[in-house]
């Protein structure tokens, strides 16, 4: 196999760019090799805003954000609320705030947060959103779906897409964690699954 020149190698370096539509909003996102799905919107992504319901002043949170295509989707949809893109990897944070500057998206907050553990524990949302990594094991699944119940609104809901394989443990912790489960819609690939915290609920006391 030949060695790379040294152009080659450094056209690696430059950013991806591409232009898409999400929630009827024209985007354009600049991401790098690393990220999930770095030259286009992967199909889950794209299955779960077609799913999603989100008024204008809603406040809203991407779990596991990458360089932002649901957060900044949604941003641009709920423009009277705020919406928090969290993500574990400096990278992908870096390319969610480009991104939130290249879309002239001011209504977003983004930065580095394992899971929940750096989201202001005063903030509560109306839509929670993730699309979970199928390898990422159960465990943390259950310390992401406690979490998610903590800071939703009364009434706000969590959406997640995952591979079909993980379809049925989806049902059976989101009826144990927060007593209601919905299947959305379910793919060749994926599912889309939602569950809702009672309207009635007050502050969830699980810590």
């Amino acid at each position: 196999m030949a060695l790379l020149t040294e152009t080659e190698i450094s056209s690696l370096r430059d950013d991806i760019v591409f232009k898409t539509s999400l929630l009827g909003h024209p985007l354009t996102f600049h991401s790098t090799w690393g990220v999930f799905s770095p030259r286009e919107v992967d199909k889950g992504t794209i299955l779960l805003l077609d799913h999603i319901e989100i008024n204008r002043d809603h406040d809203c949170l991407d779990l596991g954000c990458g360089y932002g295509p649901l957060g900044l989707a949604m941003a641009a949809e709920a423009n009277q609320g705020t919406t928090h893109l969290i993500d574990k990897d400096f990278v992908a944070v870096d390319f969610s705030r480009k991104n939130a500057e290249i879309n002239s998206l001011a209504n977003v907050e983004v930065y580095l947060s394992n899971g929940f553990s750096a989201v202001p524990t005063t903030a509560r949302f109306d839509t929670v959103v993730s699309n979970l990594p199928a390898k990422a094991g159960k465990e943390l699944f259950y310390l992401y779906f406690y979490d998610a119940r903590e800071r939703l609104k009364p009434g706000g809901r969590f959406y997640v897409v995952t591979i079909n394989g993980l379809r049925q443990f989806i049902k059976r912790s989101f009826t144990e964690v927060f007593g209601n489960y919905t299947k959305l819609k379910q793919g060749k690939d994926y599912t889309i699954s939602m569950a809702e915290l009672d309207p009635n609920a007050g502050v969830f006391a699980g810590r």
